[in-house]
C-alpha cells in the first residue's frame, strides 16, 4: 500500500501520538490534510490506514476527551 498524498500530490507528515513509548505495544501515528485526518499503526506504516473528514475527526477528539 502506498502512503496517500495531500490533495497537491504532497507526501503525508505522520506524528507519533505523544502517549506512545518507543518500545510499547501501542503506537498511533496521525497526518492531516486539509479535509481528511489518516491514522495507522507507527510498527507498520505500510499497513492499513484508517481516514476521517475533520468533522469526524473533531467529534472524536471531543468524545475521548471527555472519557
Amino acid at each position: 500500500m502506498t502512503n496517500p498524498t495531500t490533495a497537491n500530490g504532497s507526501a503525508l507528515h505522520w506524528f507519533k501520538s505523544s502517549y506512545s513509548t518507543a518500545d510499547g505495544p501501542e503506537c498511533v501515528e496521525v497526518a492531516f490534510a486539509p479535509r481528511t485526518i489518516y491514522i495507522r499503526d507507527s510498527k507498520h506504516g505500510q499497513g492499513p490506514q484508517l481516514a476521517f473528514g475533520t468533522e469526524e475527526w473533531a467529534a472524536f477528539v471531543s468524545y475521548a476527551a471527555d472519557h
